[in-house]
C-alpha cells in the first residue's frame, strides 16, 4: 500500500522519506500485526482468558517468526483483509497447534490492522521528532540573526511594505512551532488501541474485556479509548490534520522560496540547486518546488482520507479499503516534506544586497508609511489620494516617490524612506519565534 513515488528508485531521492520509509512497508506492517497478536496473547494469558502456558508461546514466536508478505497477497485479495491468512501462517509457523489455537482470542481483523497502524505512526513520529526539531533551530537562528535584515514584503506578489527576513521566517516558523508543542496531546489523544471484537461489541472477548483492551494498551504504550472506534475514524483523522497543517507551511515556505530566488529576484541563494538539460545558465529551484508539490499531493490525499471516515454500519470495506491505500501516503508525505525542508533551510543563504535593492527606484514600498504622514497635516481619505496623485507623479517623472513627495512636502520626516525605521514589529516578531524554538 505504501508503494509510490516516495519507494520509486528513480524518484525516490526527490521524495526522500528516511527512516521513515521503511516503517510503510509489507514487511513493517505484518511485524506490527504481529506484536499485536502477541501481546494480547500474553495479556490474556495473565488474565487467565487463555492459557498461560500457550500464552508464553504465542507471544515469544510473535517476536521471532517471519511471515513473508508475500506469501499473504492471494489470501489477502479474496478476503479483502490481511488478517485472515497472517493468523492462519502465523499458526502454522508455530507449528504447535495446542497453543496456536489460542492465537488471535476474541479479536477481529480491525483491532489487529488498527493498532498496527498505530504502533506504526506512533514510530513515525518519534522517527521524524528530531529531524522536525532541526528544521525549526536552523530557522530560528537565522531569523535571530536576520531580524533587522530589511526585505520587501508582498501581497498579491506585489510590493507591500517593509519586512524583515527574519519575520519572513517566523511568518512560517510559529505555526510549525505550535504543531510541535502539540505533539505530546496528539499522541496522549490518538494513538489508540483496538479491541473490540467483529461488530465492536466484544461479544467473544469474554466479561474481561474492557480489562483486556486496558491492558493491551499499556503493554503496547498506546491509549485506551475505553470504547470501540472501528467506525470513528477520529484519532486517524486528527494525525492527519497534524501532518497535513505542516505540510501546507511548508509548501508556503517552498512556494515563496521559489519566487525569492528567481532570476528577477535572487533574494535567496539555494547551495544545491538543480540543473537543465539544454539551458546551462539555469539554477533551478528543486528543494522548494517539491515542497509546493507536496503539499499538492496532501490536500487530495487529505480529501480522500476525509472521505473514507464516512463508514456504513459497523465496518465499511470501501471506507477502510481507501483508507489504506491513503494513510501510508500521507505519513510518507509529511516526511519527506520534513525531510526536504530540513536540506532546505540549513543552506540557503538570503541575499541581503539583493533585499536591499528592491527598495530603490520607485520606492513605493513606502506608500503606506508616506500616506500616514500626511494624515498629520490632512484627513486621511486626502492623505491617500494625494500619496497616489505622488505616485502616479513619480512613475510619470521617473523619479522616485521620495523626490517627488519631499518636493510637495518638505517637511517630510526622514523617517519615512528609509526601510529599518518601518519594520514596525518584524524585529520582534522574528526574536519572539526564536526564543520560543529555544524552549522546546
Amino acid at each position: 500500500m505504501a508503494a509510490s513515488v516516495f519507494s520509486s528508485a528513480l524518484y525516490g531521492k526527490l521524495f526522500p522519506t528516511g527512516e521513515v520509509g521503511r516503517l510503510w512497508s509489507d514487511s513493517a506492517e505484518v511485524r506490527a500485526m504481529l506484536l499485536v497478536e502477541g501481546a494480547l496473547a500474553k495479556v490474556q494469558g495473565a488474565q487467565g482468558v487463555i492459557p498461560e502456558l500457550s500464552a508464553a508461546f504465542i507471544h515469544r514466536s510473535s517476536l521471532e517468526v517471519q511471515i513473508d508478505p508475500a506469501g499473504l497477497a492471494d489470501a489477502t485479495g479474496q478476503n479483502g483483509v490481511s488478517v485472515p491468512a497472517l493468523v492462519a501462517e502465523f499458526r502454522k509457523a508455530m507449528e504447535a497447534p495446542e497453543h496456536a489455537q489460542y492465537a488471535h482470542w476474541g479479536a477481529t481483523s480491525q483491532d489487529i490492522i488498527d493498532t498496527a497502524l498505530m504502533l506504526r505512526l506512533r514510530q513515525t513520529l518519534s522517527t521524524q521528532q528530531d529531524v522536525f526539531g532541526d528544521v525549526l533551530r536552523a530557522m530560528a537562528l537565522q531569523a535571530e540573526m536576520h531580524a533587522e535584515t530589511p526585505m520587501v514584503a508582498r501581497t498579491y506578489g506585489q510590493h507591500a511594505t517593509p519586512t524583515s527576513w527574519g519575520a519572513v521566517l517566523a511568518q512560517w516558523g510559529q505555526p510549525l512551532t505550535d504543531a510541535m508543542l502539540e505533539l505530546p496531546a496528539l499522541r496522549d489523544g490518538s494513538l489508540w488501541v483496538s479491541l473490540s471484537g467483529a461488530a465492536g461489541t466484544a461479544s467473544a472477548l469474554g466479561p474481561k474485556a474492557n480489562e483486556t483492551r486496558a491492558e493491551l494498551a499499556d503493554t503496547l504504550k498506546l491509549h485506551d479509548p475505553g470504547r470501540s472506534w472501528h467506525t470513528d475514524r477520529g484519532p486517524v483523522l486528527r494525525i492527519a490534520d497534524w501532518m497535513t497543517r505542516i505540510v501546507a507551511t511548508l509548501s508556503s515556505m517552498g512556494q515563496t522560496a521559489v519566487a525569492l530566488a528567481a532570476t528577477e529576484s535572487q533574494e535567496i541563494a539555494l547551495d544545491a540547486a538543480g540543473s537543465s538539460s539544454t539551458m546551462p545558465q539555469k539554477q533551478n529551484p528543486v528543494g522548494p518546488s517539491t515542497l509546493a508539490a507536496l503539499g499538492h499531493q496532501m490536500t487530495g490525499l487529505r480529501a480522500s482520507l476525509q472521505a473514507a471516515a464516512a463508514h456504513q454500519h459497523q465496518r465499511d470495506g470501501a471506507a477502510w479499503f481507501t483508507e489504506w491505500m491513503v494513510m501510508p501516503q500521507i505519513a510518507l508525505c509529511w516526511a519527506a516534506s520534513i525531510n526536504v525542508a530540513h536540506a532546505l533551510v540549513k543552506n540557503w543563504k538570503p541575499n541581503t544586497a539583493a533585499m536591499a535593492s528592491k527598495f530603490d527606484g520607485l520606492g513605493g514600498v513606502h506608500a503606506e508609511a508616506l500616506s500616514f504622514a500626511l494624515a498629520q497635516q490632512m484627513a486621511r481619505p486626502d492623505a491617500q489620494a494625494a500619496t497616489k496623485a505622488l505616485i502616479a507623479d513619480a512613475v510619470a517623472s521617473k523619479q522616485s516617490l521620495e523626490s517627488v513627495a519631499r518636493i510637495a512636502h518638505p517637511d517630510l520626516p526622514d523617517s519615512i524612506f528609509h526601510p529599518s525605521t518601518q519594520l514596525g514589529t518584524a524585529p520582534a516578531d522574528a526574536r519572539a519565534f526564536a526564543n520560543r524554538v529555544k524552549t522546546l
